[in-house]
């Protein structure tokens, strides 16, 4: 992706990124940034456009941070469920906070709804921060990432496999298998 295209809706959404990232650590609330940007983010360069904004929050901390975020121009829109997933708007870009339990073991969990209970990736809020632009964000995991966009549709089969998940699956292997050559870090088998 050019950087001029940065000039539109990724320049907005890279800068409500960052003001996301700074209001969260304002108000000590733990966040992840989840699904493209994350991997771009680890990465390190903008890879394709993207819709939205998608962030992991602990369940207990979400309110706080949505708060801040209408307090700063965002709406907060009626659905989904809040107690599953927070999405709100400002201007052409949307954020979305999904909800993040744990069990009492402290692994990572859904917190409400159907699916309540069940867990995600054990390692995915366990992953180094990624940087882009200048703005360093915590991220999911790499491995949890490519977990996650392999499994989402055996999870729930009504989602079809997008071909932009595919791809985004092959950017990350590719990724860590030149950084575990490289010894900046390991793969799990």
């Amino acid at each position: 992706m050019t950087d001029r295209a940065m000039d539109g809706t990724g320049g907005r959404q890279l800068a409500a990124i960052a003001e996301l990232v700074g209001l969260a650590r304002g108000l000590g609330v733990a966040v992840w940034l989840r699904g493209g940007w994350a991997m771009d983010f680890y990465l390190g360069v903008v890879t394709r456009a993207h819709v939205d904004v998608d962030w992991f929050v602990r369940e207990g901390e979400v309110v706080r941070l949505a708060e801040a975020l209408v307090a700063g121009g965002w709406v907060l829109l009626p659905e989904p469920p809040h107690d599953r997933q927070m999405d709100l708007v400002k201007g052409d870009v949307e954020q979305s906070l999904t909800l993040v339990g744990h069990d009492e073991a402290g692994r990572p969990v859904v917190p409400a709804g159907p699916w309540a209970g069940e867990p995600w990736p054990e390692a995915m809020l366990d992953g180094p921060p990624g940087t882009l632009a200048g703005i360093t964000c915590p991220i999911v995991g790499v491995e949890a990432q490519i977990e996650i966009k392999r499994m989402f549709p055996v999870w729930n089969p009504a989602l079809a496999r997008r071909p932009k998940d595919a791809a985004d699956i092959a950017r990350l292997e590719a990724a860590l298998e030149v950084r575990s050559q490289d010894g900046r870090t390991t793969r799990k088998s």
